[in-house]
């Protein structure tokens, strides 16, 4: 999920004339259909390919701004109605107020919202029963707009625009942090690139991105953060894997994995890695990218099947070669032979709490028992790799989460348990929206970024 690019903008990119947009009041229609689906517990990526892909980038940019302030859209539904509507004319009513509650955010003029709205009830037989109610509801919030925001200014889920258990753990686990992680969480996230540097490097990326008149700066050792987001049909050699869309956080994972070990010694065997749960494939491009031809022996899993098949796509583009294996990376009984690993990279499942900017429906999916069990699931990950790692090599922990439970507290539990694993320096708990808060990580050393977490550790050689 960290390795997937920032929404879509409803208007045009450069010189290139926007889209022709089908009517507001169908955005509407579309946009809270796709609410009412995630509130029903569908993934907002799911949700969204369900529309039809004309009409798609629009309904996401518009959902995506609902999600990201949904919590004040549910608090002044609470003061325009005494009931909870159902659910389709509720998505629909919290869709315009999401979008209209404020006005120098608005991507329209709140009275078009409403009178859209409205007319995105009338219009679908299963909301026409509640288009009077919506529209009295919208009426009455342009009339007493300013107190029913004070109103709700006190609310926690309103100010933050997140479940209440979610913001009462951010203010346990980063207590001088969390209001800034709230706030970078509810904002648009960068569009990063990983340059090939098999294929190029990233001084000449950006004089390539500048002479096609897009803008970038240089984050990382081979990364260019985009001044605007892009489609990626637009960046020069992408069809031909010049380079992938990646967060500077993610592209952290393979230079951390690999410093020390390479390059290896003319002639000797390549490097055993593998890539524990590896789509959709970025990092495990990242470390082919990195090495010489032949240098690495990759492994890549991934449980599910259809998630496999974009690791392969992924390296087909980027010309690059791996074993792929549709396996349990928690089972190595079933697929490992062996044979010990030099390195091991574990993107371990995780709630995703650090990629909420790109991902705004993660916050509503997520129930606040789902962080246990994602770690026990993370220490059973470990548990079962960590016997894979030869003495002396290494396994990258890491999550996309913010959440100590599946950072910090999952690796001092790691190592009261596991005498032979050594901390090596790590980044430990990366905070969205800066390259300055990890440490021994330079500012900007990957620009904007996501949330995420990294532990190295080490296996003491007999």
């Amino acid at each position: 999920m960290s390795e997937l690019p920032s929404d879509p903008s409803r208007r045009g990119h450069g010189d290139t004339p926007p889209l022709q947009q089908p009517p507001l009041w169908r955005q509407l229609q579309l946009t809270a259909a796709a609410l009412a689906s995630i509130r029903a517990g569908t993934s907002g990526s799911v949700a969204f390919e369900a529309v039809e892909p004309a009409l798609r980038p629009g309904v996401q940019s518009l959902g995506f701004q609902v999600l990201r302030w949904l919590g004040r859209a549910e608090a002044l539904r609470r003061h325009l109605a005494r009931r909870t509507p159902p659910p389709l004319p509720d998505a629909l009513l919290c869709t315009a107020l999401a979008l209209a509650w404020d006005a120098s955010h608005a991507p329209y003029e709140p009275f078009t919202l409403v009178d859209q709205a409205v007319e995105a009830a009338k219009r679908n037989p299963a909301t026409r029963a509640q288009a009077s109610f919506i529209n009295a509801c919208l009426r009455r919030f342009l009339r007493e707009r300013d107190e029913l925001v004070a109103a709700t200014d006190s609310e926690p889920v309103a100010q933050w625009n997140h479940p209440r258990w979610w913001i009462e753990r951010l203010k346990r686990d980063h207590p001088r942090e969390w209001q800034r992680v709230l706030a970078a969480d509810n904002a648009q996230a960068p569009m990063t690139l990983r340059v090939n540097v098999r294929k190029t490097t990233a001084a000449s990326y950006l004089t390539e991105l500048e002479a096609a008149g897009l803008g970038a700066t240089r984050v990382g050792p081979s990364g260019l953060q985009l001044a605007r987001a892009r489609p990626v049909q637009q960046l020069p050699g992408f069809a031909d894997g010049a380079c992938s869309v990646q967060d500077g956080a993610a592209q952290m994972a393979a230079p951390l994995l690999l410093e020390g070990l390479l390059p290896a010694r003319p002639g000797a065997a390549p490097l055993r890695v593998l890539d524990a749960c590896a789509a959709p494939g970025g990092k495990t491009a990242h470390l082919l990218e990195m090495a010489n031809p032949g240098a690495l022996d990759v492994t890549a899993l991934e449980i599910d099947a259809v998630r496999s098949r974009r690791i392969d796509d992924t390296l087909a583009r980027l010309g690059l070669e791996a074993k792929v294996l549709v396996a349990d990376a928690g089972r190595p009984d079933q697929w490992w032979d062996g044979t010990p690993f030099d390195a091991i990279l574990l993107d371990a499942p995780c709630t995703a709490s650090g990629i909420v900017r790109r991902h705004p429906d993660v916050r509503w999916l997520r129930r606040e028992s789902d962080t246990a069990q994602l770690a026990a699931r993370q220490t059973a990950l470990l548990a079962a790799l960590w016997p894979l790692v030869r003495p002396g090599g290494r396994l990258l922990y890491c999550t996309c989460s913010v959440f100590r439970e599946e950072g910090s507290q999952q690796i001092d539990a790691f190592l009261v348990h596991n005498t032979n694993a050594r901390l090596l320096p790590s980044p430990g708990h990366l905070l969205p929206q800066s390259g300055s808060n990890a440490r021994g990580v330079p500012d900007n050393a990957s620009g904007d970024h996501d949330g995420f977490f990294y532990a190295l550790l080490e296996k003491r050689p007999r």
